[in-house]
């Protein structure tokens, strides 16, 4: 979407937000959620709702039922929109999977399930049960995007603008994110039961027979398991005294606690972020999955911590604001803000792009902070 278009989006947001507390104690049924909250959002996005050749409401499904919104490119449909009550929170299976069958029964590769306030994004012709095929997440809720800019949420709803649906973005985006998903699940099993196959290849290529299959698979899962995963595991206990009682055990947590339910997008963004913070230092740099967040640490000075939401990552780093030089906008000083982990700094990083961009300063605070 060009500037002026994503202004007009913004302020649409804007005014939206304005309307929440008045509407979600009271509540709305469907109907008047589509109308106040779901139709304004979808004509700041480039939808013409008055126009069924474009947006086309009540559309038939295969079933003789309907979903709520077609929104069409050449009068094609290419997205679905199922609208829910405003305070329904968009968790049962069942409304999912229907709204996902209704588009892949369809030929339509995407469809979006929302409340008015939350939108889930789904690819529904992913070999994935119905609730792993989401792609992401977005809201239009203050407390859903805490650390997100106004800039950095419209960008995330333009992601299904009538001009990016024409442009292919979210087949862009889907093809990535599920495709490096698909990859890295089958990569964990071939290095972590290789068969063999796979033994026999590196044994010829080593050309050196001395080295035994046993080895060779030993050596395959040191490589693909960090350093860091084997010296502090992802089920780390995070207690620094002896618990005394099994009453006052220290709950544990792992990476699982942090990515469950998230969106695909979401889980690929962590990943990527977690390889890079411990490729900084494959032997010395240690992760602790705490309750709210991950902290990475390098001998007994912590870095770096994440915070994982549905929407992206929060990202805090030892570093003192008032030394970045022209910080971008996903950047801002925490350091009188209540905020978990540690660090004066906050990153809200909410695409693979925008970390590329933020791998800078979290080397900048891997090198200020690592143990000497």
């Amino acid at each position: 979407m060009d500037s002026i278009k994503i202004n007009t989006l913004i302020r649409c947001i804007e005014d939206l937000r304005m309307k929440l507390n008045k509407y979600r104690k009271g509540g709305l049924k469907e109907y008047p959620t589509r109308t106040i909250f779901v139709d304004p959002l979808l004509q700041s996005l480039g939808w013409d709702i008055r126009d069924p050749d474009e947006l086309e409401l009540e559309y038939p499904t295969i079933d003789g039922k309907s979903v709520d919104y077609a929104a069409k490119i050449n009068r094609k449909p290419v997205l679905f929109i199922e609208a829910k009550a405003l305070n329904d929170p968009l968790t049962d299976v069942k409304a999912i999977t229907q709204v996902v069958g209704y588009a892949a029964n369809a030929g339509v590769e995407w469809c979006i399930l929302t409340n008015g306030i939350n939108y889930k994004v789904y690819h529904s012709t992913e070999k994935e049960e119905a609730p792993n095929k989401l792609l992401f997440e977005i809201s239009l809720d203050p407390k859903e995007t805490e650390g997100m800019s106004i800039q950095q949420v419209a960008e995330q709803f333009a992601r299904f603008s009538r001009d990016s649906m024409a442009k292919g973005l979210l087949d862009e985006i889907g093809e990535q994110i599920f495709t490096t998903g698909k990859i890295r699940k089958a990569l964990d099993k071939l290095f972590m039961d290789p068969p063999n196959t796979l033994i026999k290849l590196i044994r010829s290529t080593l050309e050196d027979d001395s080295i035994k299959p046993v080895q060779i698979t030993k050596a395959l899962k040191m490589l693909w398991i960090q350093p860091s995963e084997k010296e502090i595991p992802s089920t780390y206990k995070h207690t620094k005294k002896p618990v005394p009682s099994s009453e006052s055990k220290v709950k544990e947590y792992n990476e699982e606690h942090h990515l469950n339910g998230k969106p695909q997008e979401v889980v690929e963004l962590f990943k990527t972020f977690d390889k890079f913070c411990r490729e900084l230092d494959p032997r010395g740099v240690q992760r602790e999955a705490l309750k709210h967040y991950i902290k990475y640490t390098h001998g007994n000075n912590i870095f770096c911590c994440v915070h994982i939401h549905k929407s992206g990552l929060r990202v805090w780093l030892k570093l003192n604001y008032s030394d970045l030089e022209s910080p971008a906008e996903y950047v801002r000083d925490v350091s009188n803000i209540g905020h978990w982990g540690v660090g004066n700094v906050e990153l809200t990083i909410d695409s693979l792009e925008r970390f590329q961009n933020a791998k800078s300063l979290i080397q900048k605070s891997f090198e200020e902070n690592k143990s000497k």
